[in-house]
């Protein structure tokens, strides 16, 4: 559903909000391309429930409706990851057999269903996640194919058509922290560490991912890390 806004057209967007950089930075790209945002963050048992706090916080500042989906009991079934299991989180930088270990069996099409579902119900136009280019190799459901099967889906489950947006699909987290940048997204404020903790750990995969992204991108780290 579009409506008018002084007289522009203006697309109503479900985005899968995790409070992390990647999908902060497409907070604030939709919101400035002139779109209307409602965010869903999930539960899905996740040991780093800590990113819920941090998207809520960067909700209520810009003043986006915020809603967490409690999918909690499904834990159980997704086992086999370091985010869900008490197993320890991989430390290090990431390589293709530590990021397997991070893997949360079919994540991002159960996220995608619930988004689509909310979309359905309020007449939305689409669904938007921040899956980028460093995430194909190892998280299938983070690959244009997958994101291409579920544009298909979203616009076939229901009479009202949904799309899904994935505007990141081919950047690296280097362009997304310079976008970010761009756009003054207050990156201290958001949350990468698996651990959890106060503060960042440093030393987890997300951790160093993030640390290189900044300093690959030129552009200051505001995150205090625990080591």
């Amino acid at each position: 559903m579009c409506i008018l806004l002084g007289g522009l057209m203006t697309m109503k967007t479900i985005l899968i909000y995790s409070g992390g950089v990647d999908s902060t930075v497409l907070l604030y790209h939709l919101l400035a391309d002139g779109y209307q945002v409602r965010c869903l963050g999930i539960n899905y048992g996740q040991r780093h429930q800590r990113e819920l706090d941090a998207a809520a916080e960067i909700c209520r500042q810009l003043n986006v409706e915020y809603r967490i989906a409690d999918l909690s009991a499904v834990r159980s079934l997704l086992s086999g990851s370091a985010l869900t299991d008490d197993v320890a989180v991989p430390q290090g930088p990431y390589d293709t057999e530590s990021m397997k270990q991070t893997v949360v069996p079919n994540r991002n099409m159960i996220m995608l269903s619930v988004a689509i579902g909310w979309a359905v119900r309020l007449k939305f136009d689409h669904v938007a996640y921040a899956a980028h280019a460093g995430d194909h190799a190892v998280y299938p459901d983070c690959r244009p194919e997958f994101a291409e099967a579920m544009d298909k889906a979203a616009s076939l489950c229901d009479w009202h058509k949904v799309r899904i947006i994935r505007p990141f699909i081919d950047m690296t987290k280097t362009d997304i922290i310079r976008k970010g940048a761009d756009l003054k997204v207050p990156f201290d404020k958001t949350w990468s560490c698996y651990m959890g903790g106060r503060v960042h750990c440093g030393k987890c995969g997300t951790c160093i991912e993030r640390r290189e992204a900044f300093k690959s991108a030129g552009v200051t780290d505001p995150t205090v890390y625990g080591d």
